[in-house]
C-alpha cells in the first residue's frame, strides 16, 4: 500500500463481488464512505451495464445487463485505510490482483470499458432440434436478435 501521509493520484481498481449484490455494494460502499469521511478518496463507483433490446416473436423485451457480473469499478485513492473500507464493504470478496497488492486499470482499460460499443447486433443463434445427425436448425419463431447499447449505471 502506501505510507500514511502519501498522496497517490487516483486510480480505477476493479473489486469483486457476490454476483447479483453490485448494485448493494456499490450502495453500501458509498454510505461507508461518506459516513466515514473517505468521499473525496473514493471518488467514483461504476457497475459496467448494457441495455439489451430483443426480438422474440415479434415482441421487443428491452432489459439491463451487466458487462461483468461480479465485478465493480472503482475510482479511488489507494491507501490502507480505503483498501480496508473496501475490502471490509458487505458482499465485497477483494480487490482484483495478486495477493493483497490491487492492481489498477490503466486508462486504455477504462477507456475501453466505458466507452464499449454504442451499438452491436448479434446474429440469430442457432437452435438445436431433435435431429440425431448433430445438425443444428433455425426457426424463424425461436430466432433472436439483440441490439445491445453500452450504458453505465453511476
Amino acid at each position: 500500500m502506501s505510507s500514511p501521509g502519501a498522496v497517490m493520484p487516483k486510480q480505477w481498481y476493479i473489486v469483486h463481488t457476490y454476483s447479483g449484490f453490485e448494485g448493494k455494494v456499490k450502495d453500501s460502499l458509498r454510505q461507508r464512505a461518506d459516513a466515514l469521511g473517505m468521499s473525496e478518496v473514493i471518488e467514483e463507483i461504476l457497475i459496467p451495464t448494457e441495455e439489451v433490446v430483443e426480438v422474440k416473436d415479434g415482441k421487443k423485451t428491452r432489459s439491463t445487463r451487466k458487462f461483468f457480473p461480479g465485478y465493480v469499478l472503482v475510482k479511488m485513492e489507494m491507501s490502507d485505510t480505503a483498501w480496508h473500507v473496501v475490502k471490509n464493504t458487505p458482499k465485497v470478496t477483494g480487490f482484483v490482483g495478486t495477493g493483497n497488492k490491487p492492481v489498477p486499470l490503466s486508462e486504455a482499460e477504462v477507456d475501453r470499458i466505458v466507452h464499449q460499443a454504442a451499438v452491436t447486433v448479434d446474429k440469430p443463434k442457432a437452435r438445436r432440434c431433435g435431429s440425431t445427425t448433430g445438425r443444428s436448425a433455425t426457426s424463424p419463431a425461436r430466432s433472436r436478435r439483440s441490439t445491445r447499447t453500452a450504458r453505465l449505471s453511476r
